[in-house]
């Protein structure tokens, strides 16, 4: 069986192959942080990654599309990721075997089932949230009030409404998922020209400021990343912030 590896001659395919990643980074959270950062690009369908030795500072992305995988690969080549350059190939195994296809790993099989169920829970989950997906015009969940009706979202709030704030250098972020960090965030927004920080709010999880040098850069980080999933669950409901 063929050991997973990669090559400059590899035809593009679903699957991209990520090395040169920060090996400190815990497991959990680098797979997170891979889904937040390259699902702006397509559906993902799984992000692998392992703890053997030998397999440490690689992680596969599999995505639904080919398109999709091409995108990332061009746009996020060399991206400093946890301090690290990424450096993304096509993957030389199809998408459907990689789980299965390293002869190496001795718990192959268990890792496969787990995967699998992972996998279909995900896509049954995915299937219920049609609609949600990165167009910010979709009606869904929060489709209908992602453009509309974000100045009312915010709690106790929402009982009087309030006008949005005038476009300003700061954004304010909600509805991100809980194991949403710095990091993460920081990933998604500085691709996005004259990025300078970005501020959660430890006391209320779920929300954080952004800030960029001028407000005709914040606008169009607004513009890319409103409605972008970190998590199936969450679309973002992004603002510009009160002052």
């Amino acid at each position: 069986m063929a050991e997973i590896t990669t090559g400059g001659d590899v035809p593009s395919n679903m699957t991209i192959y990520i090395n040169n990643l920060n090996e400190k980074t815990k497991l959990e959270e680098l797979k997170k942080s891979l889904y937040a950062v390259f699902s702006q690009f397509g559906k993902i369908l799984e992000v692998l990654a392992f703890k053997t030795l030998k397999h440490k500072g690689q992680a596969w992305v599999v995505f639904e599309d080919v398109s999709s995988a091409n995108n990332a690969l061009r746009q996020m080549q060399g991206f400093p990721f946890y301090d690290k350059p990424m450096r993304i190939q096509y993957a030389k195994t199809k998408s459907d075997i990689i789980a299965k296809a390293d002869g190496t790993f001795v718990p192959r099989e268990r890792r496969k089932r787990h995967e699998e169920r992972g996998r279909k829970k995900k896509e049954q989950h995915d299937a219920n949230q049609t609609g949600m997906g990165l167009n910010p015009a979709y009606a869904g969940a929060y489709g209908a009030a992602t453009l509309s009706q974000i100045p009312y979202m915010g709690g106790a709030k929402s009982a009087v409404p309030e006008g949005p704030a005038p476009p300003n250098n700061i954004l304010f972020v909600q509805n991100l998922p809980h194991q949403a960090n710095q990091m993460m965030l920081q990933m998604l927004f500085c691709q996005y020209q004259g990025f300078k920080e970005v501020r959660m709010v430890e006391a209320k999880p779920g929300i954080a400021f952004v800030e960029y040098e001028n407000e005709m850069q914040s606008s169009v980080a607004m513009q890319g990343l409103q409605g972008f999933k970190m998590s199936p669950e969450n679309p973002m409901l992004i603002t510009y912030a009160k002052k």
